[in-house]
């Protein structure tokens, strides 16, 4: 009986501290209110950076979409760095006004992309904005990009959102950005610490960000790398939850596994990497935000974490009952309180729909995937894993 209590008081302990976590700045998000930058009449010099892919099947209407800003044409190009694309597609490109910059690696990566083009373009710019090659700028992204730079801020992550959700995978995955977004980023900013970044939907002083890219090794994670060297030197990141770019959400069980097995195993690679030199700055330097960081990379997926607090939670409890040892009911009942309020506080209110509770019936199946990707996580942060886009902006119209 007592290694059973020892065992109950070990599981409490963790599951408990990651709830604890989340629940902390779901909470905090409940209170956040975005702050109205204003520009001052002063328009900056901005690259949107699309690194693509073989992303021939979306790239055209995105390079389209991304020319439509309420912004003047003469002071943002968009520029297009096409990786392993077709000609045909290439000489579609060609005939926009844009920017298109061709790559090619032995080994292909959103950070060489980067580097590439930033250094082959001549331009000179104030901001970079990074996006994915399937993502679409709101028509006033650019605007509220440009006001926040007239503050003392480095970075900024726009609110990257959902372009579709047209089956019960893109739900989830949609409900998972939003529920990144308020614990990471919203909850994050009204506690006073860093607003995570995500890797597209992302803006830098040009200048800071090409030197800055010029560092990064990373094969997969590079918005990782760069987050962790941002924090670690004192640099505080903003988020615009009003500045909305459409992300196209998985629509396959098994995209979803290997997205997740490639997150996974950066976030670990970077913990493993950091955590001792965000503990050191903790204490010498007083750097919350770099140490805060280093421990998010050790957090259960949240999908995960609601699993297993709510299977063990029942387990206990039931277990508990008939070996007639209940001392410890009353902290799983409040364990499992404490994770469902994290959840409630986290996800819009626009979901709580119909359409939400037919997805739920996938949860089982993605907490399985998740489960599945974490005992095959080793090595792929060294691996390029490439995820095909086919959504286009009707899902967005749709809205």
């Amino acid at each position: 009986m007592l290694l059973y209590t020892i065992i109950q008081i070990v599981l409490l302990s963790l599951l408990g501290l990651a709830t604890l976590y989340i629940l902390l700045f779901s909470t905090a998000s409940l209170f956040y209110k975005q702050k109205k930058y204003s520009d001052n009449g002063n328009r900056k010099k901005i690259a949107v950076l699309i690194p693509g892919y073989k992303e021939d099947g979306v790239i055209i209407e995105v390079a389209t979409l991304a020319l439509q800003q309420d912004y003047p044409s003469d002071l943002y190009d968009v520029v297009i760095i096409a990786d392993s694309f077709q000609e045909e597609t290439i000489s579609k490109l060609k005939t926009l006004p844009i920017t298109v910059v061709e790559v090619s690696f032995d080994k292909s990566t959103k950070s060489k992309a980067l580097n590439k083009a930033m250094a082959t373009i001549e331009s000179k710019y104030d901001i970079a904005v990074v996006l994915d090659a399937d993502n679409v700028m709101a028509s006033d992204f650019l605007e509220k990009i440009n006001a926040v730079f007239e503050y003392d801020f480095i970075a900024v992550q726009g609110h990257r959102t959902a372009k579709n959700t047209n089956n019960s995978w893109a739900i989830l995955d949609a409900i998972s950005e939003e529920i990144n977004n308020n614990i990471f980023r919203k909850g994050h900013r009204v506690l006073g610490l860093s607003s995570a970044i995500i890797g597209s939907g992302m803006a830098f002083r040009y200048e800071y960000f090409k030197s800055l890219m010029s560092t990064v090794t990373a094969v997969g994670g590079f918005d990782k790398e760069i987050e962790l060297k941002m924090l670690k030197e004192g640099r505080k990141i903003v988020y615009l939850d009003d500045a909305i770019v459409y992300d196209e959400k998985i629509q396959k069980s098994e995209v979803f596994g290997n997205q997740r097995r490639r997150w996974l195993s950066a976030q670990l690679h970077y913990f493993k990497k950091d955590i001792l030199s965000a503990c050191k700055d903790l204490v010498v330097k007083g750097n919350v935000d770099y140490f805060d960081k280093a421990i998010q990379f050790i957090q259960p997926p949240r999908i995960l974490l609601l699993g297993a607090v709510l299977l063990c939670s029942f387990a206990f409890l039931v277990s508990n009952y008939f070996l007639d040892q209940q001392r410890l009911n009353l902290s799983w009942i409040v364990l499992a309180g404490a994770c469902l309020l994290s959840f409630i506080f986290s996800v819009p209110k626009s979901f709580y729909n119909l359409k939400t509770l037919k997805a739920l019936a996938s949860l089982p199946k993605g907490m399985l995937m998740m489960l599945l990707s974490l005992l095959k996580i080793k090595g792929a942060n060294k691996t390029f894993i490439h995820t095909q886009h086919t959504s286009t902006s009707e899902e967005i119209k749709a809205k």
